[in-house]
């Protein structure tokens, strides 16, 4: 297998685990807290997110977009690359 090949094939693979990560960190951003009713006020529920969480979703996901773009630039410009070495008939 050629090496640009693997590579691309490699980064792709990351890109899917980092997409992931990005899905588990945010599903477990939200916070939820039920607080019961009292004398006269009504029960609710309350709703925090954790921003080091969303931080770590966001920044997967751009290191996930990177490395697929780049899989991608390696896929055409290998293939660019093959045709050019052909000899011209």
């Amino acid at each position: 297998m050629r090496r640009w090949i693997a590579t691309a094939l490699f980064e792709l693979g990351l890109a899917v685990i980092c997409l992931a990560g990005a899905v588990y960190s945010w599903s477990h951003a939200r916070r939820v807290t039920g607080f019961v009713t009292s004398d006269e006020h009504p029960g609710f529920e309350a709703v925090r997110y954790v921003p080091p969480l969303l931080l770590l979703a966001t920044a997967l996901v751009i290191v996930a977009g990177v490395l697929a773009i780049d899989a991608v630039a390696r896929v055409v410009t290998g293939s660019v690359a093959l045709r050019s070495a052909e000899p011209m008939s």
